[in-house]
């Protein structure tokens, strides 16, 4: 086969691979090729010096007492023997003949094309599979092909084809035919029946967290950093944000006017998102995250239970229609919450004070040195 070389150089830029991808695959298909028409025992080699390959049968000399040449005839030839063919050879090198495929017909002709072809796929795979792995955890979008009859949406992302499980789609949210979707690459799967297939969500806190970074410049450059995030994906979700520099992380994410938090909400079919300050000391973010109820006092005790005094008028307000705002709260801060009715316990209105930080003076911190 003459220009060798160029014919890789060809496949490579047709199938968008390095010529070393193609040149890998050759050698293998030519080396799985010889072993099945010729021997699966014998070793093989291949050369390519750019404009003809050459294919090798190699075998390597041993003593003529080594228990190999027996057990392994094919892979091992005795010293004396070797001796018969090259004087000057010693035990460990290897001695090789040429061998050419189309000497084999047809068949082997076929077998080998068939390898190439099989080879060359499989390195287009492990190219879009290391592509789209290190794309988990990020936001991609495509157009929308079909849904199934359990409301599983098909989206053609690129080159592959995206699923949005319907355990992974807001509630009440639908799609059709060329709708453009937007989802979180949860992960990547690659199935011997249908291929390989992206894994989508819109129902995770990451998906949330990835909106905002794309919406608030300051989370992009790293002047504000989202340290979680809870959902109650389509109702209400909770995100702690802390400053690495001089600004106000709550205001920035928020925006002017709540612009750029509406925007984001927007995205997810009308999801309320609560912003909140980051605090390292439990107590204080805890009373954050019940927000808007205003507590009288967080204890943390074991088992990461936290007992929040409260009043009677603030209890409602601290555990949400449908108890949402107290499992968020949960969820955010990794804590139970135990609410104890505390008829002592002013009344208090919010005043912004929970957005101020732990080391000024503030009311809030009265909650924990009670």
């Amino acid at each position: 086969m003459e220009k060798i070389g160029d014919i890789i150089e060809s496949i490579a830029l047709e199938k968008g691979l390095k010529k070393e991808e193609v040149e890998l695959a050759f050698k293998d298909a030519l080396i799985h090729t010889a072993k099945e028409i010729i021997s699966k025992d014998q070793e093989f080699n291949v050369e390519i010096d750019g404009k003809r390959y050459a294919l090798y049968q190699t075998v390597t000399v041993v003593n003529d007492d080594d228990e190999r040449l027996t057990k392994e005839s094919e892979k091992y030839i005795a010293l004396s023997e070797a001796k018969e063919l090259d004087s000057e050879v010693e035990v460990g090198d290897e001695l090789r003949s040429e061998i050419s495929i189309e000497n084999f017909g047809r068949t082997a002709a076929a077998k080998l094309f068939y390898k190439i072809e099989q080879n060359i796929q499989k390195s287009i795979e492990q190219n879009l599979f290391k592509k789209y792995k290190a794309k988990v955890g990020t936001i991609i979008h495509g157009s929308v092909i079909r849904v199934d009859n359990e409301d599983n949406t098909y989206i053609e992302i690129d080159e592959l084809r995206g699923i949005l499980p319907r355990r992974n789609r807001i509630k009440g949210e639908s799609f059709k035919k060329g709708d453009v979707v937007r989802a979180l690459l949860k992960f990547v799967h690659i199935d011997k029946k249908s291929g390989m297939h992206l894994d989508l969500t819109r129902t995770s806190p990451e998906f949330l967290n990835q909106l905002i970074k794309k919406e608030v410049p300051e989370v992009q450059d790293g002047y504000v950093e989202i340290v979680g995030s809870a959902r109650i994906p389509g109702e209400r979700a909770k995100v702690a944000v802390k400053a690495n520099y001089d600004v106000d992380p709550v205001g920035a994410v928020v925006g002017v006017k709540g612009t750029r938090i509406n925007a984001v909400s927007a995205q997810l079919r009308g999801e309320s998102i609560d912003c909140i300050e980051y605090s390292s000391i439990p107590e204080i973010f805890i009373a954050r995250c019940l927000s808007p109820a205003v507590v009288s006092h967080v204890t943390i005790g074991e088992d990461k239970i936290a007992k929040v005094k409260i009043s009677p008028e603030q209890k409602a307000k601290a555990i949400g229609k449908s108890g949402i705002n107290i499992r968020l709260t949960s969820m955010l801060s990794g804590y139970k919450i135990e609410l104890i009715e505390d008829e002592n316990a002013p009344n208090p209105q919010p005043k912004g004070d929970l957005k101020r930080d732990e080391n000024d003076s503030s009311p809030l911190e009265a909650l924990f040195n009670k």
